[in-house]
Parts: C-alpha cells; sequence; structure tokens
C-alpha cells in the first residue's frame, strides 16, 4: 500500500495527488491546462484542493516562467491622499485584469525607493508602476535591464524613455492663483519647498503663469524649507509677524499638508481665513477636506493615474519586442472651492449648486 506523504507543513501538490489518487502531471494539468483532464477526474483533483487547503506555489511558478502575474507599484508617500487613490486605481485595474499588486512607500527617500524597486525585482513581478517626485534614472534603468518595464505616475520623465500618465501640475498651479485673484488677492504668497522636485516646480509655473497675466498682482515667495506639516508651521507664523502691508492676502500651499499648516498658524494669530486671507492647496489631499476650514483645492484624479498606468504597463507587457512606443498621458485638474477661500456661507451655497448638477464621472470627491 502507498503511504500518503508526510505533512511537515503546509498541503503540498504532492498531497492533492496522493488524496485524489491521480499523478503529479495529472494535478499540474488540472491547474494550468485544465483541457487536457477529464471532467470527473479534474472534480477529484478540486476536491482535494479544497479539502486540504492547497494553494498553488507562485514562486515556483515564477521560477519556470520568469515572471509572475503580479505587478509593483512604489509610492512617494502614503500621507498624501493622492497616492492612496492612485493605489486604489490601479489595484482595481489589476485584479480586472487578473494581475496582483505589491504596495510599497519610499516615504520620499530615493535610497528606499531603489530598495523597493530591487525587491520587487526579487519577487520577479510583472512590471512596476513608479510614482516618485524626482528623477530616478538610474534605478529605473537597472530595473528596466533586468527585464521589468516601469511606467512613471505622477511624474514625465525627462532622462529615460519610457511611459507615464500625469496630471497638468502646471494647470493646477495656475488655476488656483487665478481663483485667488478672483477672491481679490493681489499679493499671492507661494508656499513651497523643494523646487528640485517636478510637481513643485510645475505648480511654481502655472503661479507665474497667472501672476504675469495681471498686471498689479505680485508674488510673495514663503519658503517652508520642507513640503510636510512643520514647513507650512513655520512659514505660516512667519506670514502672521509680516506687517500688515507687507502681509499676502492671498496664500496658495503647495501641497494641501503645507496650506493646512499655514491656516493654523494665520488662525492661531487672530489673522481670519478666509476673511483676510484666503488660503488655498493644491493637490486634493483628503485629509484636508473637513476640519475647521476646509481647505480650497486642485483635483489630480489619482485614482485615474492608476487605471491609467496598469494600461500602458500591460501594453507594454503585451506589445511585440522592438514595437513598443513609449506616451504621456497627461490629466487635466480642476478647482474644488471650499471655506478656506470661500467663506462657509458660500461654500455651502457652492456645495448645493455641485449637488444639484450631474455628477462629472471624474471627480474623485464624494
Amino acid at each position: 500500500m502507498v503511504q500518503p506523504p508526510r505533512r511537515d507543513g503546509p498541503p503540498s501538490v504532492h498531497h492533492v495527488a496522493a488524496q485524489a489518487g491521480v499523478s503529479l502531471a495529472t494535478v499540474s494539468n488540472v491547474l494550468n491546462h485544465p483541457e487536457r483532464v477529464r471532467e470527473a477526474t479534474a472534480a477529484r483533483v478540486h476536491a482535494a484542493i479544497a479539502d486540504l487547503g492547497y494553494t498553488p506555489n507562485r514562486n515556483a511558478r515564477a521560477l519556470v516562467s520568469g515572471s509572475t502575474r503580479s505587478i509593483g507599484l512604489v509610492v512617494s508617500s502614503l500621507q498624501n491622499s493622492l497616492f492612496s487613490d492612485v493605489l486604489n486605481g490601479a489595484q482595481l485595474a489589476a485584479r480586472a485584469r487578473e494581475f496582483t499588486l505589491l504596495i510599497a512607500s519610499s516615504e520620499n527617500d530615493l535610497q528606499a525607493q531603489g530598495d523597493h524597486l530591487a525587491y520587487l525585482e526579487s519577487t520577479r513581478t510583472s512590471g512596476v508602476l513608479l510614482a516618485t517626485m524626482e528623477e530616478s534614472r538610474d534605478q529605473v534603468e537597472r530595473t528596466r535591464r533586468h527585464g521589468h518595464p516601469v511606467v512613471y505616475v505622477n511624474y514625465e520623465p525627462a532622462e529615460v524613455d519610457a511611459c507615464s500618465v500625469i496630471v497638468d501640475n502646471e494647470q493646477a498651479g495656475y488655476i488656483a492663483t487665478e481663483h485667488l485673484i478672483e477672491r481679490g488677492a493681489r499679493r499671492i504668497g507661494f508656499v513651497s519647498a523643494r523646487p528640485d522636485l517636478q510637481p513643485v516646480s510645475r505648480r511654481r509655473a502655472g503661479v507665474l503663469r497667472a501672476i504675469a497675466a495681471h498686471p498689479g498682482v505680485t508674488l510673495v515667495d514663503v519658503d517652508a524649507g520642507e513640503i510636510d506639516p512643520p514647513g507650512g508651521t513655520d512659514a505660516g507664523a512667519r506670514i502672521a509677524r509680516m506687517p500688515e502691508g507687507q502681509r499676502p492676502d492671498g496664500v496658495l500651499g503647495v501641497t494641501d499638508l503645507l496650506a493646512m499648516a499655514v491656516v493654523t498658524e494665520l488662525r492661531a494669530a487672530g489673522i481670519r481665513v478666509p476673511e483676510d486671507i484666503p488660503v488655498s492647496g493644491c493637490d486634493h489631499n483628503s485629509i484636508a477636506w473637513g476640519g475647521a476650514v476646509p481647505l480650497t483645492s486642485v483635483t489630480m484624479h489619482g485614482s485615474d493615474m492608476g487605471r491609467v498606468a496598469v494600461d500602458l504597463l500591460l501594453t507594454e507587457l503585451t506589445d511585440p519586442p522592438g514595437e513598443h512606443v513609449h506616451r504621456t498621458v497627461v490629466l487635466g485638474s480642476e478647482l474644488v472651492p471650499r471655506e478656506s477661500t470661500l467663506g462657509r456661507e458660500a461654500a455651502a451655497a457652492h456645495r448645493a449648486r455641485m449637488a444639484a448638477t450631474p455628477t462629472d464621472p471624474r471627480r474623485s470627491e464624494p
């Protein structure tokens, strides 16, 4: 009598074969080529799989095929809901195509980003979506040399020929500044940091374009030192200490987290927002939608970016060798005005008008 294999760990294909009374080759065919197996035999194998709780060894399959049906996603930071939205859109798109999404956050650390890319290579992932804030040529070229295509998200590479999907960050800076000017601001305080980061530099270009279109409107640069809330706290305190005649009468934070911190400091100093100084953000971070003064911002369509990025990656994976043409997809952006620039009553009236308007399917705010 043939003894069943020992169970010293999770069930294996050997246990499935023994319980179903078939060969290892038959189990393999049921899993990979079911058309080769009689229906009754396949039913016995599936019953054994269900009874034992067996799951195929994906790593073993990857060693044979050279890749898995998985996609890596490396984002700059999950503190910003833009990247959470990217994750959500990418995951839905990947699942619809029967791919698994593996996620990592570099927390704005280039070395950590490189480590994550190297790990994803080791898992034999099919390809990588990279939501970076700065040029990553060496890391990306290494990943691609090892057979893993890379699609940039929220970044347009200048030094690498690769697919990318971006939001129009210059347009985001432009429309946020236009809104402040429409609210009566003539000294626009631009609170920012890290001009080496592409989204920052492009939003600034939009700010300058809007100001140039309005004679008499001037720019007040406020260097926050960093793009995280502590930088906004320092910037807000400095703005509050400025003489009233020199102080910005409208403020745009290059990120919503900076703008939120500015609002807090201005109000702590007795400066009303928006009555004295309207304040806007620029990247639609959901953290800023609530609170004492909900923040005006600009949509980034993160979920759409994630979905498009998966489509670009899978197209590159399936195009014949040498025939793929890299392209950049640019998504638009729209202003979402709230209390920080409109005031409570006007913001409530705006929400009522929007509720009575047919919903734009691209709006990411509930």
